[in-house]
């Protein structure tokens, strides 16, 4: 098993344990990827079916990366296989996301819910087109109820495991009389399109899972090892889904961390981690404290600020790396002089520094204006991932209007602005208009 040599102590403690429930608390640079695809490789060492075997993540990339990752361990076992996503009956582990194993799911059985197996899935997009559409028809002002305040509330509520009958059921506000009206019809456009939404994905199958039992008994046998990623992030639907998913033997496997708990704005639930114990008794926990990326002085800063919570697992991060620099702080007098002081220590560190191997990083997008003001002064080149700040469309309206206010000869601004926010204004005035500022 010389694939097991490359892990240390608890991370071995976690791969050779393969019977009944097991709770990894990975922290941050711990090595939970390996640990999980390592385990995976163990239980086909030891003879299980790769096919009985089910892992699940959040995102594509952390599903490709993973299967990538057991595919690579597998190449002298496994041949000439490149879809491990397709069927159990592949011969190789099942490894996707939430979203891809509920569409996995529903096609097999889609008849069930009045589908077929070619059932549209809507995006962001088409949904909220779709809630607009019917707030027309049902002449709801949609400056009174935002349309995506509403699309939004739909979407936590599915994800929490609530139906449109519950919801409507449990009305107890004129917004929420609002939500459910519009939320009947827009389940209905739904059947007539013969689609589903992203949030559909998990509760339809939740539903399939919990209304017949010889289906949910079905992907019990098939799937007989299940691995989590990420658990601390799963919403009520994900848990409800992982529930129905696991067998009688209880071979159930969930990596997470309550210390990085980022996501209950979506409906993460934590205490999904911290009851692991509650809904599997017998479970085994192992804790993965050893990380390989950050140096002494990051962890030790991370472990003073995090143990003031008191609703995580204990855990204590340590590392073999080295001490590393002494973290500073810089308490600004407001915003502009935060932005002044980034810019300068960023100066001062190309002077020895190449420019791509520094990075600034901050929590809103709307942070960025002050930062690259500070940068433009300082006349030092930068790059923003995603859009910039003044690129950003309501920032270029918003700057039209208020040129445009002091320069009315300014026909780009105008144009631009003339019709925002809608006023019925058609190409030929707006023509018109250029044309008579235009002529001498």
């Amino acid at each position: 098993m010389q694939y097991i040599d490359s892990l240390n102590e608890k991370q071995k403690e976690a791969v050779l344990y393969t019977d009944g429930p097991l709770l990894i608390v990975a922290g941050a640079g711990a090595g939970k990827t390996k640990t999980i695809t390592h385990r995976i490789i163990h239980l086909i060492h030891k003879g299980i079916e790769p096919g009985s075997i089910l892992a699940v993540t959040f995102t594509n990339k952390a599903a490709k990366e993973m299967r990538d990752r057991v595919m690579s361990l597998l190449e002298d076992k496994i041949h000439g296989v490149s879809a491990p996503e397709r069927s159990s009956g592949t011969g190789v582990p099942f490894v996707s996301t939430f979203h891809s194993l509920g569409v996995h799911i529903i096609k097999e059985n889609a008849h069930l819910i009045g589908l077929t197996k070619h059932f549209s899935i809507i995006d962001e997009s088409d949904a909220l087109s779709i809630i607009k559409s019917i707030m027309k028809n049902r002449d709801i002002d949609p400056k009174q109820h935002e349309p995506r305040k509403i699309k939004s509330i739909i979407s936590k509520s599915k994800g929490d495991f609530i139906t449109v009958e519950t919801f409507s059921a449990n009305v107890n506000s004129s917004v929420q009389s609002i939500v459910a009206v519009i939320w009947r019809d827009y389940e209905i456009q739904l059947k007539k399109e013969k689609a589903l939404d992203f949030d559909d994905l998990l509760l339809e199958t939740v539903l399939i899972l919990k209304k017949y039992p010889e289906i949910k008994q079905k992907y019990q046998n098939r799937w007989k090892y299940i691995h989590i990623d990420e658990y601390q992030d799963t919403n009520e639907v994900q848990y409800e889904m992982t529930k129905l998913l696991v067998g009688k033997e209880e071979n159930i496997c969930v990596v997470g961390d309550t210390d990085q708990n980022i996501y209950s704005w979506r409906g993460a639930n934590i205490k999904n981690m911290l009851h692991f114990e509650k809904d599997y008794p017998n479970a085994k926990i192992v804790m993965l404290e050893q990380n390989y990326r950050s140096t002494k002085n990051i962890i030790e800063a991370a472990n003073s600020i995090i143990e003031k919570n008191i609703y995580r697992v204990p855990k204590i991060l340590f590392t073999e790396n080295i001490k590393g620099e002494e973290i500073s702080i810089c308490e600004a007098y407001d915003e502009q002089s935060e932005g002044i002081f980034v810019s300068s220590r960023i100066d001062e560190l190309l002077k020895n520094n190449k420019p791509e191997e520094i990075a600034v990083l901050y929590r809103a997008n709307f942070q960025s204006r002050v930062l690259e003001e500070a940068l433009l002064d300082k006349q030092i080149p930068y790059q923003v991932l995603g859009v910039k700040f003044f690129e950003r469309k309501e920032i270029k309206d918003l700057l039209s209007y208020i040129r445009a206010s002091y320069n009315k000869e300014s026909l780009s601004d105008i144009k631009r602005i003339i019709n925002i926010p809608a006023r019925g204004i058609g190409k030929v005035t707006i023509f018109v208009i250029c044309t008579l500022r235009i002529s001498p």
